[in-house]
């Protein structure tokens, strides 16, 4: 029994498999470029969207051929058939996603999947429960699977092949999805050849539709499954694009700002951030593989002099002469960097012994006692040089710098143009340093200690949401100390560990303390040093804290620098991820003054980036800092991630943030940081119902 074709039909299942082919070749894009759980949804959505398209186009050129019986198709076959088509889409795109594609992964691959493509065809030709059966050809059926391989190698070496989205990969994906409609419905229409009909033979196959109606409700769903899946492909395509193109920009103002960062506006050498950083690294290797480094404070004596009669112009030439001539006294290796003013330190990373780096500090002293050519003067100096070597006098850069200092004034005691090692009896030129040092250890335990708050505030709803705890020392003789002047000192003697518990600890209590006289439930910040934030029983004091108060997790924020976070990153993500598992908030402070890499924003499970106030300051008139600022705050966005800007103490700073999309501030044009008592004050005048807020005098 012969069956004829109408030749509408077929022209629209060939139109359904080109369209289905080009969705395929979008889908193998956004799969490559997905990593992850995204990666994932796509491989899974886009399998459903191309079996349905590959299923759509062979049951349309089913509906096409007709016998001169009525013709019926079961529906539970048909619908095997069709997750036949969904479970071999899903392997091809999953095979041209991976990283490589071997020929010999290629023909398994192939063969794979035209076995697969040929199983659902002949399923969804088993759906018409011919009686008698169907009998194929043979010759005309092995055709047919040998057209299914070869097509299928093809299509998945175009696909792996096209997988990148390049302007010009557009048109070559159109193309390709043209040949790859027709490889299909070859292979369909070469299957439909080889079915034999016997004469008299009957559908039993349940209720008759007409293949009109049919082809055309099929093809209409299938074509808005693959437009939707089409259409959220190029948008995402379009936002990875945008996302890249601002990354971009914003890798060049942060290679920029790291410059600027790390290096002397004035000799270009390292200045002290890269300096403690280099020292740390020579500690770390020393301490590996047992060797011994050194640290040279060089002073350049009566440099004012200099300064006061020929002007400032000619000292800094002199200091640039002077980083130059230093520069080219020591190794690869070795580091030499201005602190500021006349004060030069030079970091020798390996030494064998202590006469090595007296050697130096001796080529220091003679090199400089050479004349200095500068602007039509000859000019002459002498420098103090300090020494002080690790293992042996400290074991962290900020404790060795400072030793190295108090030598160096050691020698321009003992006549200046000389060196000397450091010693014990040197710590007597710092007695106002030990002094508060000895104060600083007995702080804690005589409640010497207070936290100041300060509001964090929507811009869009001028609403208090948030606040930061902010350490003050209430000195008994120098009255009230801001952290700069106490913190580095804590650092350097490790009695950060217990200042900095009970930070945490003060904040959560008196959060709560707040919540509970039912005053707005708002998140409390609290900063994180370096020392703090790498000590093993950091999340066990902050579980603690939370315990103790009992407040909610989620309304503890931590705030850590980029350059905590960068110091080891992967153990940095186990700690983050940690404090996210257990529902507290965390964020990168002063944002864009470290040198992190902007790769690994997004392997960090933070919430919040708080754009440093330096960048805020000069934002409405300086367009450089508002580039750099827009520029952030669209990274934050694209990372879903939420916005502070910190030190905004004018009108025209917060309209130039609201427009650039900041979503919260602080600083003292709403309010300096405030006591408790008179925070709490501040938060019962500005409850809910008494928005808008009003600013609060510095």
């Amino acid at each position: 029994m012969a069956g004829t074709y109408n030749s509408w039909m077929v022209l629209l299942s060939v139109l359904v498999a080109i369209f289905a082919s080009y969705t395929a070749l979008n889908l193998a894009t956004r799969i490559t470029a997905s990593r992850g759980y995204s990666a994932r949804v796509w491989l899974i959505g886009g399998a459903v969207s191309m079996g349905t398209g590959i299923w759509a186009m062979h049951f349309i050129g089913m509906l096409a051929f007709s016998l001169p019986i009525r013709m019926g198709y079961d529906v539970a076959v048909t619908i095997l058939s069709m997750g036949i088509a969904i479970v071999v889409s899903g392997f091809a795109l999953f095979i041209v996603s991976r990283s490589t594609l071997s020929w010999r992964r290629l023909l398994l691959s192939g063969v794979l999947m035209g076995t697969g493509i040929c199983a659902m065809h002949y399923t969804g030709m088993a759906a018409m429960k011919m009686s008698p059966s169907i009998k194929y050809d043979l010759t005309i059926f092995s055709a047919s699977i040998a057209i299914a391989v070869v097509a299928s190698c093809v299509a998945l070496w175009i696909a792996f092949t096209l997988r990148t989205d390049t302007s010009w990969m557009k048109y070559a994906k159109l193309g390709s999805s043209v040949i790859m409609g027709f490889a299909i419905t070859g292979m369909h229409y070469t299957g439909m050849a080889a079915a034999q009909f016997a004469p008299n033979s009957m559908c039993l196959a349940g209720s008759f539709v007409d293949n009109s109606w049919m082809a055309g409700t099929i093809t209409g769903i299938t074509a808005l499954i693959l437009c939707t899946t089409l259409g959220i492909s190029v948008m995402d395509a379009r936002m990875e694009s945008r996302t890249a193109k601002m990354v971009t920009s914003l890798q060049s103002a942060n290679d920029e700002l790291q410059r600027i960062a790390l290096l002397d506006p004035l000799t270009k050498l390292p200045n002290r951030l890269l300096l403690e950083d280099r020292i740390s690294q020579a500690i770390s290797y020393c301490q590996r593989n047992r060797h011994m480094c050194a640290v040279l404070f060089v002073d350049i004596d009566r440099f004012k002099t200099v300064n006061d009669s020929l002007g400032h112009y000619v000292g800094d030439e002199l200091l640039r002469a002077v980083g130059e001539r230093l520069r080219l006294l020591i190794r690869e290796e070795d580091t030499v960097s201005r602190l500021g003013g006349d004060e030069f330190v030079i970091m020798l990373g390996e030494i064998l012994q202590p006469e090595n780096a007296a050697a130096v500090a001796q080529k220091v002293i003679e090199s400089l006692g050479h004349a200095f050519r500068v602007h039509a003067h000859e000019l002459y100096v002498t420098a103090s040089v300090g020494i002080v070597l690790y293992p042996e006098n400290g074991d962290t850069a900020q404790a060795l710098i400072t030793m190295a200092d108090a030598a160096m004034y050691s020698a321009k005691n003992s006549g200046r143009n000389n060196f000397q090692f450091f010693t014990a009896e040197m710590n007597t030129f710092f007695p106002e340093r030990l002094a508060l040092e000895n104060d600083l250890r007995h702080a804690l335990e005589r409640r010497e200690f207070e936290l100041h708050y300060q509001p964090k505030v929507d811009i869009q709803k001028n609403q208090v949401v948030g606040m930061e705890a902010l350490l003050r020392w209430r000195h008994p003789e120098k009255g009230l100390l801001p952290p700069n002047e106490f913190i580095p000192l804590a650092e350097e003697t490790g009695l950060i560990i217990p200042i900095g518990r009970w930070v945490i600890e003060e904040a959560c209590a008196q959060n709560k303390a707040w919540q509970d006289k039912g005053l707005p439930k708002l998140r409390v910040a609290v900063n994180i040093s370096g020392v703090q934030f790498r000590q093993k029983d950091l999340l066990a004091s902050i579980n603690q804290a939370l315990a103790n108060s009992g407040m909610a997790p989620k309304f503890l924020e931590v705030e850590i620098t980029e350059s905590v976070v960068m110091q080891n990153a992967s153990e940095t993500i186990i700690t983050l991820e940690h404090l996210r598992r257990a529902g507290v908030h965390i964020a990168i402070d002063d944002f864009g003054t470290g040198y992190s890499s902007l790769s690994y924003l997004k392997r960090f499970p933070m919430n919040t980036l708080k754009i440093d106030r330096s960048f805020i300051q000069d934002v409405s008139e300086d367009m450089d800092d508002a580039a750099i600022v827009r520029s952030i705050i669209g990274l934050a966005h694209n990372l879903r991630l939420n916005v502070v800007a910190e030190g905004v103490e004018t009108k025209q700073q917060l309209q130039l943030l609201h427009s650039l999309g900041a979503a919260e501030y602080q600083g003292y044009y709403m309010s300096k940081p405030l006591p408790a008592t008179e925070f709490e004050r501040y938060l019962q005048t500005n409850r809910n119902d008494a928005w808008p807020l009003t600013p609060v005098p510095a």
